[in-house]
């Protein structure tokens, strides 16, 4: 065998005998078909929800489709459908359709603002002990999570959030669950 690729010397690529190239292992991000999109499997039990999987908001791979070269500009892009991209909002920040990846710390809290656009802050509240009173006292963090636009977020929902890389000065963290409230939203302590 070493002497059949020393004989080679074209420059494209030689297949080379007895290595089979097709394997046919199971990725984790799919991009089948046309109509489809690329999406990818966050881990930790964390399943792709439907509507990023079928939903119109775009991530950073079909973002990078649209763009091609610039006639004007040298080294510059433009996008090919304009109208099209205006309809289909993009979201590179997304987790399950985006160029950001989950590790670290897996947090739970109480949405308390959606104000910011894709982003919402969350109230996670615990019992801090003062050893000289024998007691505890109520505390509370707020925490600024990026909202993909695969979730529908109302004040008072749970969700679960991953720590990723920082996506802006504040945020910090990205949302992978959520679950919404039940009942009225009622102002009450809920240690996590």
């Amino acid at each position: 065998m070493a002497t059949e690729l020393t004989v080679q010397s074209e420059r494209a690529f030689q297949k080379q005998p007895h290595i089979f190239l097709n394997a046919k292992t199971k990725a984790k991000s799919k991009r089948v078909g046309k109509g489809r999109r690329w999406y990818k499997d966050v881990g930790l039990g964390f399943r792709t929800p439907k509507t990023a999987i079928e939903g119109s908001y775009i991530g950073m791979d079909d973002l990078q489709q649209l763009l091609i070269p610039s006639d004007t500009h040298p080294g510059a892009t433009t996008i090919k459908n304009r109208r099209w991209l205006i309809s289909n909002p993009t979201d590179k920040k997304c987790p399950f359709t985006g160029g950001v990846s989950i590790r670290g710390r897996i947090l739970t809290g109480t949405v308390v603002s959606t104000k910011m656009h894709r982003t919402l802050i969350i109230r996670r509240e615990y019992l801090h002990y003062i050893p000289k009173y024998n007691r505890y006292e109520k505390r509370h963090k707020n925490l600024a999570a990026h909202v993909s636009p695969a979730f529908r977020v109302e004040e008072g929902d749970q969700v679960t959030v991953g720590q990723c890389r920082p996506l802006s000065k504040t945020v910090r963290f990205n949302v992978l669950r959520v679950l919404p409230r039940t009942g009225k939203a009622v102002k009450k302590f809920s240690k996590f």
